[in-house]
């Protein structure tokens, strides 16, 4: 009895198919096919940013080179892969800051070799500071570069009135100095067959579609990104790892020149959480990656359901918001 009942449902079942329009059962496939992809997506991300173990970094060599190393994201990369095991050269301007570091990390990591090169990324002469860094990096494998050295405005300004000195300062800078590190230190990568580089990007050159009020940094960021992703397609089968690591708000001294955030929080980590997540990123093969885990849920929430003149006027509100503070100062 009970299987003839089974057997009449089953077949009851079979002719509603047969008389249901042919474009329900498309759009149940589709919606089938949209909940499988987007679930998929979720697990990777899950995978990606909580359970994929990070690499070695010592495979590519012995000796990482950090830029701008004595505070925020920077310093806190010095100390990360100093804890991972790698001798550190720290690239900067300022010689106490870099001393300074340097007994700060090897008071920590007594077995770290660090070198200090002085190097002023906005002079209008870099060939002397690029020298001295080709000097410090002879005969060393240095396997990991981070291109961590940026600058911004001083603080928001309509782009007819950014002086001159200050944004040929951030394209020197953002610019010509990322890039003449990195050909500094390829070479040897390419030699030894291995290497990893990480550019640090911004949020402000590729999460929103525009960053007005800070439209040459944002511009100087766009050309890393697309600078990065580009040599990555170029030396992926040469050993190298070429990234950009795009974070969006971090509690750094920077950040609190373009918004009004002195403190860490759920969506603005300090430099030490944010490095944490960015070092488990490198090595993956990802030209360009949002290592911190709430920022790209941001990047996710502000592609998908924010169109873009409501972005572009929340961006431009908070530049003249600072505007307004700096004015009252």
């Amino acid at each position: 009895m009970e299987e003839e009942k089974r057997e009449i449902r089953e077949s009851k079942y079979m002719d509603e198919l047969k008389t249901r329009p042919i474009w329900i059962l498309l759009l149940s496939f589709l919606g089938l096919l949209f909940f499988l992809k987007h679930t998929a997506s979720i697990l990777r991300w899950l995978f990606i940013t909580f359970l994929r173990p990070a690499k070695n970094l010592k495979k590519y060599g012995s000796w990482a080179l950090i830029t701008a190393p004595t505070e925020g994201i920077g310093k806190s990369f010095a100390f990360e892969l100093a804890r991972k095991g790698l001798n550190l050269i720290l690239v900067g301007r300022n010689i106490n800051k870099l001393q300074n570091v340097t007994r700060a990390i090897q008071s920590e990591y007594p077995n770290i070799q660090i070198k200090i090169v002085v190097v002023d990324f906005s002079s209008s002469d870099l060939s002397v500071g690029i020298r001295k860094i080709e000097e410090a990096i002879a005969g060393l494998d240095v396997g990991v570069l981070i291109n961590n050295v940026g600058i911004t405005y001083p603080s928001a300004k309509f782009f007819h009135a950014v002086d001159e000195e200050i944004w040929m300062n951030i394209i020197r800078v953002n610019i010509e100095g990322t890039t003449r590190v990195t050909m500094a230190v390829l070479p040897g990568m390419l030699k030894r067959k291995k290497g990893a580089i990480v550019n640090i990007g911004s949020g402000a050159a590729i999460v929103v579609p525009s960053h007005p009020l800070f439209a040459i940094y944002a511009a100087s960021k766009a050309y890393v990104d697309q600078w990065s992703r580009s040599i990555h397609v170029e030396y992926k089968d040469q050993g190298i790892d070429v990234q950009c690591q795009v974070p969006l708000y971090v509690a750094t001294k920077m950040v609190s020149k373009v918004a009004s955030i002195e403190k860490s929080s759920l969506f603005v980590p300090s430099p030490d959480a944010y490095v944490r997540s960015a070092v488990r990123r490198i090595g993956h093969g990802e030209p360009r990656c949002t290592p911190y885990w709430t920022h790209s849920i941001q990047w996710c929430f502000a592609y998908y359901f924010i169109p873009e003149f409501l972005l572009d006027a929340w961006r431009l509100s908070i530049g003249l918001h600072r505007i307004c503070a700096t004015e009252r100062l």
